[in-house]
């Protein structure tokens, strides 16, 4: 009897909440859902994050309101790889968590146990921001609809304690096609109203309240960056200079000039040139 009613599904437990500022939910080989604490927590300050001030102070802004009490969105944020969207989230964590703030990373996979989520931290005095990295759907995904129930359109009423915020590469979350662009016409497979189709899949993309987009940055950006962190790994001012052409063929052979490809390069260099085991 014991092995079987391990084996039953059990109402989702709270962690330690006082064990770490941010948590993770997973799903068990059973199929019972957990949070988790996460012990080894990146740290992220707002200030190593350069380029990228006009969504800083939209994100940042949002946050202290939420924190504060105040009316806030739900937030999007959209655009090229590697800009920053997830080191502004993990920022804002850091920044806020005195005053409260707390954040659970849940998967797109298990994004249909949302509700059982936000009903067990509806009644906590925290602030919770729930958080969604790379969020991109395809078509028929179950999680897609209960993410769309929690942003805006159940029963229930917004938990005012819980916010959601997702990065993604992809403004509407879902594959878009050339051929839905005839929205009057009859489609191939015979679907009667396309229109409605490309309007159910504009719809999650709306219920965030917030949307900030992000962009590639170009070459002197790219290099302010790279500055800004191998300063911050301790490399002289008379390197940072030399570093530069390096750090433009390094972005080159990736082909691409983000943020995370300047914090890969600065790893690599301050490493080769420290002389500190």
């Amino acid at each position: 009897m014991a092995r079987v009613e391990a084996s039953l599904p059990h109402a989702l437990e709270a962690p330690d909440w006082e064990s770490s500022i941010a948590f993770r939910y997973r799903r068990r080989a059973s199929g019972q859902g957990v949070i988790e604490s996460v012990r080894h927590l990146g740290t992220m300050n707002l200030d190593d994050l350069k380029e990228i001030d006009v969504q800083k102070e939209k994100i940042q802004r949002n946050t202290e309101q939420f924190v504060r009490g105040l009316t806030a969105n739900n937030v999007l944020l959209t655009g090229a790889r590697g800009t920053g969207k997830s080191s502004l989230v993990r920022g804002c964590l850091h920044s806020y968590a005195p005053q409260g703030l707390r954040l659970i990373e849940v998967d797109k996979a298990e994004l249909v146990d949302l509700p059982d989520i936000v009903n067990l931290i509806a009644q906590r005095p925290e602030k919770f921001i729930i958080f969604c990295d790379d969020l991109s759907f395809d078509d028929g995904e179950p999680g897609y609809k209960a993410l769309k129930s929690v942003l805006d359109g159940s029963v229930a009423a917004a938990t005012p304690n819980v916010l959601i915020y997702a990065t993604s590469n992809r403004r509407h979350l879902l594959p878009e096609y050339m051929s839905e662009n005839l929205s009057y016409t009859h489609t191939a497979d015979g679907e009667v109203h396309p229109g409605e189709g490309v309007e159910e899949k504009i719809s999650l993309s709306e219920r965030f309240g917030l949307w900030v987009s992000f962009y590639p940055f170009n070459q002197e950006e790219y290099l302010q960056i790279v500055g800004t962190w191998l300063s911050s790994l301790a490399v002289p001012v008379a390197q940072i200079a030399e570093a530069r052409p390096e750090a433009l063929v390094w972005a080159l052979e990736r082909g691409s000039r983000s943020g995370r490809v300047a914090w890969q390069f600065a790893r690599d260099f301050a490493g080769r040139h420290s002389t500190t085991p």
